[in-house]
């Protein structure tokens, strides 16, 4: 089962996916079958809400198999975290380590039988917990180290200090240091959602976790500060978002993929199209923009023929394809939030 498990929108975790799919297969499941759910979520889940569902439906085997010896005839459950870099082709899949964490020792062979016929190595955690906890620990690292140095640009652009260069620098030290970039805000169907999905779960456990919740109230701000920036940027040639022609470059949540999920891209169109800007926006991997979960958006691509007619261009996604110096040659004011024109020095480009 390998589902989306998106936030609603108060930020609380929406398992619907995995209980909708849960109830669907159940009926057709029978004695001595494996059960793997792949899906991102909080430690617990396999064993608090995917197992009672198939017990529900008479699948009460499970109830004999948790912590005890299994037999040929009973089923197998396993959690095993999905572990993808979309766009990132330096590791074949199979390369990857896969991490498994079965209800049981039977469960966790069965599963490690199974992915080991596709991946080079296994990884046994003791319960399905371990493992959903792993997953969300790799993500919140990053999402963690990420909001770090998006917090410190913001203090950077205050202090006339280019972060970039910054962090350049300190990449030369060879130990107790590894890079992360400042962006638009985080992107994709894990790393934003992670630390939402535990800081949930810790309120069970009487635990306030707000170093992570911090994390994440970071991240999910960039996008406001780009629009903010983008406001700026506008007064200081005497105009106003409002009425103002902008495009915006990149709708992928990250470069060189086609993915929109939770894409930091469609909310700085929605906040500028908020404050009345009239919002086109170019991405080589989308043709057309529609309605989604949290946007209202319909939208077919542009094109980079006349960049010129435009007030503003935000570079949101750094895509491998485009030509940063034609864009900054034809268009009026630039604002660039990946460092895509690093190298290019011209008085539009306006870095936030």
């Amino acid at each position: 089962i390998c589902v989306p498990t998106p936030l609603d929108k108060c930020h609380q975790p929406d398992l619907s996916y995995i209980t909708t799919t849960a109830d669907a297969i159940a009926p057709y499941l029978h004695a001595g079958q494996l059960i793997v759910l792949e899906s991102t979520t909080y430690p617990g889940t396999t064993e608090e809400v995917l197992i009672p569902i198939l017990e529900k439906n008479n699948l009460s085997d499970l109830k004999a198999a948790r912590g005890e010896a299994v037999g040929q005839d009973e089923f197998c459950v396993a959690f095993s975290p999905e572990r993808e870099d979309p766009g990132n082709d330096s590791i074949a899949r199979r390369d990857i380590p896969k991490v498994v964490g079965g209800l049981n020792p039977a469960a966790a062979g069965a599963a490690a039988a199974l992915y080991g016929t596709i991946f080079n190595r296994i990884v046994r955690v003791s319960t399905p917990a371990v493992a959903e906890m792993t997953k969300l620990l790799e993500n919140i690292y990053r999402c963690v180290n990420i909001a770090l140095v998006n917090e410190l640009k913001l203090l950077a652009l205050r202090m006339g200090i280019d972060i970039w260069e910054v962090i350049q620098a300190a990449s030369t030290k060879p130990f107790g240091f590894q890079a992360f970039y400042p962006g638009p805000g985080l992107g994709g169907h894990c790393i934003p959602i992670d630390p939402f999905y535990l800081s949930w779960k810790a309120k069970q456990f009487d635990f306030h976790a707000r170093f992570i919740e911090l994390a994440g109230e970071i991240n999910a701000a960039m996008p406001y500060h780009v629009a903010a920036a983008v406001s700026s940027a506008l007064n200081q040639h005497r105009k106003t978002v409002n009425g103002a022609r902008v495009l915006v470059l990149g709708v992928a949540y990250k470069k060189d993929i086609d993915d929109l999920r939770e894409s930091p891209a469609l909310t700085i169109i929605e906040l500028l199209q908020k404050q009345g800007g009239k919002v086109d926006y170019h991405d080589p991997y989308f043709s057309h923009v529609g309605h989604g979960r949290h946007y209202d958006l319909e939208m077919d691509r542009a094109t980079l023929d006349n960049l010129e007619q435009y007030d503003c261009v935000v570079i949101v996604t750094d895509h491998s394809d485009y030509d940063y110096e034609k864009i900054v040659r034809e268009s009026q004011l630039v604002i660039d939030t990946r460092n895509a024109t690093r190298g290019i020095c011209s008085p539009k480009i306006v870095r936030c």
